[in-house]
């Protein structure tokens, strides 16, 4: 099978979790026998990472980035909000990326055309002009409603109401091209039961984060050690974290000092760089991931916000660690709450939560273990390639 996939940022290396899904997909297909070429939009904010991209990659995948200023522009957010229109998607409109898919359509024919997030559906009308594959939507997330919890939380009242603004255009957006597709592959089943309510009439599955399992040996875990990964400028994680260190950690630091917590991630805030705060170590983006959730003990996603699901978790979790999160952060998971994960919506039970595991080490050290035990049974992704090419046959094969 031959499948051109679009991405609206570079899939690899894999520097966030939006990025692991898409690379996911990719090295899923190939492992299977597929035939894989990679099409991404790049900018700035998600350039073309060469030192770090391999010859073997550039080769299997026939790797090619088309670049796009991603910026926010005063004036077309202005013009989207007197038209009505979704700016999210707006930006991601690029003649040059256009011309490019148009001439690869031309020189290649393909059985699918995977398409990674609804921001890259204004290129749905010219694969349809350029070739007869079948056009596969990869929902990462129902986006509008990440927008729509930030709105609610958001305090300023001129933010909240461009927040809701957001939501709301990106929202009709999303019901308006649902169905410009052959086929919807959501991330959780959940996300697949409100684009139907939304209106979608397309085959649908639901298709969670394949888990390519990697191993850090002779990595020795830190002793009281809490950690948070996360890209953060994906505003749910930003809005989590500090209402985490404003609201959680001052009592979690009172009651049990010895605790240390460790912030990384990409594109950290200056000022979460400068934070001087007693017990926290801000480390921004680490070289190696991997290695980074390996050496620390608990994990902890203080999601408020967010759609589809989040996968630092699955990592976390593949890894054999405890993971303290909010309902929203397990949300599509398939997770139990004290068994494999430990759920908090409140700072009393985040404390809670985290005294549990401070004073009964085996106890943490079984949810760890419950939790690898569930990645490793549902989130294989060679199991999970496997539904997807059955996805992929139905639909050929539907005509």
């Amino acid at each position: 099978m031959k499948v051109l996939q679009l991405c609206n940022k570079p899939p690899y290396p894999s520097v966030d979790g939006g990025t692991l899904a898409m690379n996911s997909v990719t090295q899923g297909l190939l492992e299977a026998g597929c035939e894989v070429r990679v099409l991404s939009l790049c900018s700035d904010k998600h350039p073309v990472l060469e030192s770090r991209m391999t010859d073997e990659y550039r080769r299997a995948t026939r790797f090619e980035a088309v670049h796009i200023d991603l910026g926010i522009h005063p004036l077309d957010a202005g013009v989207a909000v007197l038209c009505g229109e979704s700016y999210h998607v707006k930006r991601f409109i690029s003649k040059e990326f256009a011309k490019k898919l148009a001439q690869v359509l031309e020189e290649e024919q393909f059985d699918v055309v995977h398409v990674e997030s609804i921001f890259m559906t204004p290129y749905v009308p010219i694969i349809r002009k350029h070739s007869c594959a079948k056009v596969v939507l990869r929902a990462h997330n129902v986006e509008h409603t990440i927008w729509r919890r930030v709105a609610q939380s958001e305090r300023n009242p001129f933010k909240r109401w461009y927040l809701k603004h957001l939501s709301l255009t990106l929202g009709a957006y999303e019901r308006e091209h649902l169905n410009d597709y052959d086929g919807v592959v959501c991330i959780t089943a959940n996300d697949e039961r409100q684009l139907r309510e939304m209106g979608c009439r397309k085959p649908m599955m639901a298709m969670p984060f394949g888990v390519m399992p990697e191993t850090v040996a002779g990595v020795e875990e830190e002793p009281d050690s809490l950690f948070h990964i996360g890209s953060m400028d994906w505003m749910p994680n930003l809005e989590g974290v500090k209402w985490f260190l404003k609201q959680v950690w001052p009592t979690v630091h009172g009651r049990m000092p010895q605790l240390t917590l460790y912030l990384a991630g990409r594109k950290m805030p200056d000022d979460l760089m400068r934070l001087e705060m007693d017990g926290v170590k801000v480390l921004g983006e680490v070289p190696d991931a991997t290695y980074f959730i390996t050496s620390k003990q608990i994990n902890v996603v203080p999601l408020l916000s967010g759609s589809g699901i989040r996968v630092k978790i699955i990592e976390a979790m593949s890894a054999g660690k405890a993971v303290v999160t909010t309902t929203i952060g397990a949300e599509g998971i398939g997770c139990t709450d004290g068994k494999d994960v430990l759920i908090a919506d409140t700072p009393e039970q985040f404390v809670e939560q985290l005294q549990r595991c401070v004073d009964n080490p085996e106890f943490r050290k079984q949810i760890g273990c419950n939790a690898a035990r569930l990645i490793t049974e549902q989130y294989s992704n060679k199991q999970l390639t496997q539904q997807l090419l059955t996805f992929y046959d139905k639909l050929l094969n539907h005509d």
